[in-house]
């Protein structure tokens, strides 16, 4: 008895993620495909780049899991140091409504932002991660943040 499912070979799945990342404007991301697993590479200009490609990947069917191994390209802000970008975090966090501020430590570095911590889900540290990754003058992100265990 026929199921009426058929699967898709990695092939496939590469050429109709392609067509996602193009019409996402994601003309430099390569994308590569095995057993489903879709992995991402290339450089991008920013955070929402970053997870546009990763959406985008996502919405094909017959993925079933993305590896993003994209490069993120952020040029510093001229004239903004770490104390001015540690306050902008500080502040960014405030404003975060998912992001527990006070759960939440910054360290800035030569534009370089690293958050550590602990939330309760994944959701809080992936908001946190958002927050910061679109604040001028920080040239990378290493999220630190734990979500505590069940």
């Amino acid at each position: 008895m026929a199921t009426g499912t058929t699967t898709r070979t990695d092939r496939e799945i590469r050429a109709a993620v392609r067509d996602e990342l193009t019409r996402a404007g994601l003309v430099h991301v390569g994308a590569t495909v095995t057993g489903g697993v879709v992995t991402l590479t290339g450089r991008v200009d920013g955070y929402p780049a970053k997870w546009a490609a990763e959406q985008a990947a996502h919405r094909v069917a017959g993925v079933r899991a993305v590896a993003d191994d994209l490069a993120v390209r952020i040029a510093a802000a001229p004239g903004r140091d770490d104390p001015e970008i540690a306050v902008a975090a500080v502040r960014a966090l405030e404003w975060e409504a998912f992001a527990p501020v006070g759960a939440l430590h910054v360290t800035v570095t030569d534009g370089w932002v690293t958050l550590h911590g602990e939330v309760d889900w994944e959701y809080q540290r992936r908001a946190a991660e958002r927050a910061i990754a679109r604040l001028d003058g920080v040239c990378g992100l290493r999220n630190g943040i734990a979500v505590r265990a069940g």
